[in-house]
């Protein structure tokens, strides 16, 4: 059984998750968008900067996003798009600045 969860709760939980090469979170990259709650289930969208990105690099952020909303014991769907230009440059600025170096 879910219980009820708010947006407040879904942007608590995936602000926490962490982009696996980039000392960010996905939130703060600007790749969680459209974060809707309906009938126990939340739908989100990742913004990738490029679609053609490794496939397990896209199933490890997916999969975070995932499991992070999962533990509020909701449904989860998650669809995928590409960042516009201006949201691609702002990410590529805040990734050279926040690399590991992995």
């Amino acid at each position: 059984m879910t219980r009820n969860i708010s947006e407040e709760d879904v942007h608590q939980a995936i602000g926490q998750v962490m982009h696996p090469e980039i000392n960010r979170t996905l939130v703060e990259l600007g790749m969680v968008k459209d974060i809707v709650l309906k009938d126990g289930e939340v739908t989100l969208t990742l913004a990738l900067p490029f679609l053609g990105i490794p496939v397990s690099v896209k199933d490890y952020l997916t999969n975070s996003l995932r499991q992070a909303v999962m533990k509020l014991g909701a449904k989860v769907q998650i669809r995928v798009t590409e960042m516009n230009q201006d949201e691609r440059l702002a990410f590529l600025a805040m990734g050279q600045e926040s690399w590991k170096g992995i």
